[in-house]
């Protein structure tokens, strides 16, 4: 039986006595619990996990909006940010207030159109140099896409944002991203993970293996910061670049960012922007192998604008149909599948009494298949993101990079390297599902493939 509200509308949801039975399930799979509760109880749904700090499941676009933007000043980043904020500290992506404020100020400028425009040729440089290792394999070889995707992308961040060359430390980092995931979704689920080092127990093999994750992200940190003290210039785009903004950067008493706060920036950076497109880029790969006539209008038109050479910017425009493709694969799988908030004070949504403490889950996973915006919302259509195809849809119904003030900074910068990586690699091959199909969605921080993603080269 659920509780009713001062505001009077009577949330669905689960009763108390289920909530064991749902947190075993959440343990299990959290995208599949949530898929669950949706289809069971609809757009709003209220879970009784503690009695006067309920959790809420929001699903419908206008809930999204509420949340993220109309009542953006009322929602802070939830509690179940915490596992998270173990390896970033207090970056961009976890901070609160006025040091959030403060850092924002800070980094938004590097992201700015003009600064990230001057990225795209050392972009096109690196993709080029990945494909290359593929043009020696042979024909109908196998190829871990998710592996190769996560090694580019952090490349062209650390090139891009910090002058550095990452090839030869970039598998260490990569697997570190793993570890940090696979972490933080398991002390998600079972809170009494985080205090572990605190209490002494630095003995266990979960507990060595989350130092030694932190020491391998650390350990790059550490040198990057150092060799550019020494050096000063980046290598990418002849001018500042984000760790130059970080090491001028001052306090409004004039005194500069402390070791801990420049780490914790340079790792959020490191981590947070190279894994998220690299987890759509893996998707679109996958997604394309599975629908040859969408792969086939991709091929046309990169013919079409590129005519065999090397993207430049004045052609991320004229890419159309490849960047709604790559809107279509956020669409169904965004990397960011929950954005949680905990209310700071009472409030009121779709006639429902949300009071301060309370929880809410935002999962992009599902306002993106929502019925009310998107028609057939399981299957794969790029067409929706066509430029004539948008008038009528609601704005909050495609939130991939977030929304509101806290929406990704970095938005831009990751649709000019996706638009190129994917254009650069159809020019050249033609990737076919592996014995298996479609691997299921990991659901930990970003949406993974289960497993990763093998797939069979095919040069064109």
């Amino acid at each position: 039986m659920t509780a009713t509200t001062p505001a009077g509308r009577r949330p669905a949801g689960p009763g108390a006595s289920q909530v064991p039975q749902l947190l075993a399930a959440i343990g299990r799979d959290p995208l599949s619990a949530a898929v669950g509760l949706y289809r069971r109880y609809g757009d709003l749904v209220r879970v009784p996990l503690l009695p006067r700090r309920p959790l809420f499941l929001l699903c419908h676009p206008a809930h999204a909006e509420h949340v993220l933007v109309a009542r953006q000043d009322n929602y802070r980043k939830a509690a179940t940010y915490r596992p998270l904020r173990v390896f970033l500290g207090d970056g961009l992506v976890t901070s609160e207030g006025r040091l959030w404020e403060r850092q924002r100020r800070l980094i938004q400028p590097m992201f700015s159109h003009r600064r990230v425009s001057g990225f795209v040729p050392g972009m096109v440089a690196t993709i080029g140099r990945t494909l290359r290792e593929w043009e020696g394999r042979p024909d109908g070889a196998l190829v871990h896409v998710s592996e190769t995707m996560s090694l580019l992308t952090l490349t062209i961040v650390g090139e891009a944002l910090f002058g550095a060359d990452l090839r030869g430390t970039g598998a260490r980092v990569s697997a570190a991203v793993t570890g940090m995931q696979d972490f933080a979704t398991t002390a998600m689920r079972n809170p009494l993970l985080l205090p572990a080092p605190r209490l002494g127990l630095r003995t266990t093999p979960g507990y060595r293996t989350w130092r030694g994750t932190v020491e391998a992200v650390d350990e790059v940190v550490a040198q990057l910061a150092a060799e550019r003290r020494s050096a000063g210039q980046d290598r990418w785009t002849g001018g500042k670049d984000l760790l130059d903004a970080l090491l001028e950067a001052r306090h409004e008493d004039g005194s500069a960012l402390g070791p801990r706060q420049l780490r914790d920036e340079i790792v959020t950076f490191l981590m947070a922007g190279h894994e998220t497109s690299a987890t759509v880029l893996t998707w679109t790969c996958c997604l394309l192998a599975a629908h040859p006539a969408a792969r086939r209008r991709l091929e046309e038109e990169v013919e079409a604008v590129l005519s065999g050479r090397a993207p430049e910017l004045a052609d991320m425009d004229r890419l159309v149909w490849t960047k709604a493709v790559l809107s279509e694969a956020m669409r169904l799988y965004p990397p960011f599948w929950t954005l949680e908030r905990d209310a700071v004070d009472d409030d009121e949504i779709d006639g429902v009494h949300v009071p301060a403490g309370s929880t809410l889950a935002v999962p992009p996973y599902l306002v993106h298949r929502h019925p009310s915006a998107w028609e057939n919302p399981e299957g794969f259509d790029p067409s929706r993101f066509l430029p004539d195809a948008a008038p009528g849809r609601p704005r909050h119904a495609f939130i991939p990079f977030g929304g509101g003030r806290r929406g990704c900074v970095g938005n831009l910068f990751a649709m000019l390297e996706m638009t190129a990586a994917v254009a650069m690699l159809t020019q050249r091959f033609r990737l076919e599902l592996a014995p298996g199909g479609v691997p299921r969605p990991q659901p930990t921080v970003t949406l993974r493939p289960r497993g990763g993603l093998r797939m069979v080269l095919r040069h064109r």
